[in-house]
């Protein structure tokens, strides 16, 4: 059948969802088709390639809404991409145009919130900056703490299991969920997990659908945990002559007693990028830099205790005002800008935190053997590193990256597995990495994973050629 025969026929069967969809819920949210919802066929790694005109967006309000705008696709052959907030970087929330978006920015509610649980109630909705502002005048907090937390949401950081900056101390968005309501790919609805801190009853289904990527069903609620705020935060900075003395600093801080929140690494080129977009000044003060935040009682012993075990290893420690340490912070999460006059790849490694100076000792060769630049900030604390690779633009290289850049990113995701690491540690498979992870994952591990997805997603309606 050729291409123009496909088109009218996929718009015909979404122009029957939308009738059919409105006849059943009257009042629920449905944008057509068209260019307003471009925005909605793709996410924040994948936005040049969005198409024209945008897919079927529903809007769902209620876990009762979901269902219906599920089970219909499922009745009528469709399938269905999930989406938060669309600030993803895999790819993973991207959509075509006969494809049925659900979008939970309507399911933002805060259900409940208990002090003495120490749990919240939310939907997928919720923004992780508005959760943690609504939660502080009562003293608690919720830790995971992705780079985008003011604009990423809850469901979405599920998706993925997001990590961020403080999974050094508090563990990534896994260790924070206790249970889930969850719509199935035929419109049912499921709860998986316990309120309560521990819980065996049957198989651990709430580890299974954190990040699952949307293929095995959407969240409509989660109980989240939540922790005390610390009573004292202090920021400490070191910097070095080098990146090899850098790492070097950080295996100082995992054997000394302290067990900061965050620990942040950056090499020279990061911090001469975040000078060239932020109008600072920080390459002047070393060639690496490792900015920790510390939290808790004896916040003072904390600190002391860590400047001297950094500065042994040759670091040149501060222990940051408060003003600064935000600033400092600030930059990490935003400082940073992409080069706009040249190709590049951004990449999502993980290693045993042991070998991060493994990696960084990487960059040298690959640079040379495929004409790049690689450089990398760290959640050091954890092992994740977000490399960037760029390459420059030459007249001959036309609208497509050349391939020794793809190249250089595949040789070092093979530098991480040859180390015990993973091709993404926070940010997701989605469309971006699957060649990668088929690097990581045995055969029979896919297999097994395209089973489940069959025995919860026999029609393969949610989320189709993402993540597995």
């Amino acid at each position: 059948m050729s291409t123009t025969q496909l088109i009218p026929a996929a718009a015909r069967s979404i122009q029957n969802y939308i009738l059919e969809l409105t006849g059943r819920l009257e009042a629920i949210e449905i944008l057509e088709p068209g260019a307003g919802t471009v925005r909605y066929s793709h996410d924040a790694a994948t936005v040049s390639a969005a198409s024209q005109p945008g897919p079927v967006v529903v809007l769902p309000s209620t876990a009762a809404e979901v269902q219906a705008a599920v089970q219909l696709a499922a009745e009528l052959g469709l399938t269905v991409v999930p989406r938060g907030a669309g600030t993803g970087l895999s790819g993973g929330a991207t959509a075509g145009q006969d494809q049925v978006v659900i979008s939970t920015e309507k399911l933002n509610r805060i259900i409940e919130v208990s002090q003495l649980d120490e749990v919240a109630v939310v939907e997928p909705g919720v923004i992780n900056a508005e959760l943690n502002r609504h939660l502080a005048p009562l003293g608690l907090f919720y830790a995971p703490d992705p780079a985008s937390f003011d604009i990423s949401s809850i469901g979405g950081n599920i998706a993925t299991n997001a990590g961020g900056l403080r999974c050094a101390k508090y563990g990534v968005t896994r260790e924070s969920i206790l249970s889930l309501d969850v719509v199935l790919a035929d419109g049912s609805l499921i709860s998986v997990g316990h309120r309560s801190i521990k819980g065996v009853t049957g198989l651990d289904l709430t580890s299974l659908f954190v990040g699952s990527e949307g293929i095995l069903g959407i969240v409509v609620r989660a109980t989240v945990r939540l922790r005390p705020v610390p009573v004292a935060r202090k920021t400490v900075s070191a910097y070095f002559n080098s990146t090899a003395e850098g790492t070097k600093g950080l295996s100082a801080i995992t054997l000394s007693p302290v067990r900061p929140a965050a620990i942040e690494f950056f090499d020279a080129p990061s911090l001469e990028n975040i000078d060239a977009h932020s109008g600072t000044n920080l390459r002047a003060r070393g060639a690496a830099l490792i900015l920790v935040e510390l939290d808790g009682y004896g916040i003072n012993e904390q600190a002391a205790d860590l400047t001297a075990a950094l500065t042994k290893a040759g670091g040149r420690v501060t222990v940051e005002s408060d003003q600064d340490g935000e600033q400092l912070w600030e930059l990490r999460r935003s400082g940073r800008g992409l080069p706009q006059d040249k190709w590049y790849i951004g990449e999502d490694i993980a290693v045993p935190k042991s070998q991060l100076a493994k990696v960084y000792a990487a960059f040298p060769a690959l640079e040379g053997r495929f004409g790049v630049n690689i450089s990398a900030v760290s959640h050091a604390g954890d092992g994740n590193l977000h490399p960037l690779i760029t390459k420059d633009k030459t007249a001959g290289d036309g609208t497509h990256p050349p391939a020794a850049l793809l190249e250089a990113a595949t040789e070092l995701v093979k530098v991480a597995l040859s180390l015990g690491g993973t091709v993404t540690g926070e940010h997701g498979v989605g469309t971006i990495k699957r060649e990668w992870a088929a690097l990581e994952l045995s055969e029979r591990s896919r297999r097994v994973q395209r089973a489940i997805k069959a025995a919860l997603d026999p029609q393969q309606t949610l989320n189709p050629g993402k993540a597995i």
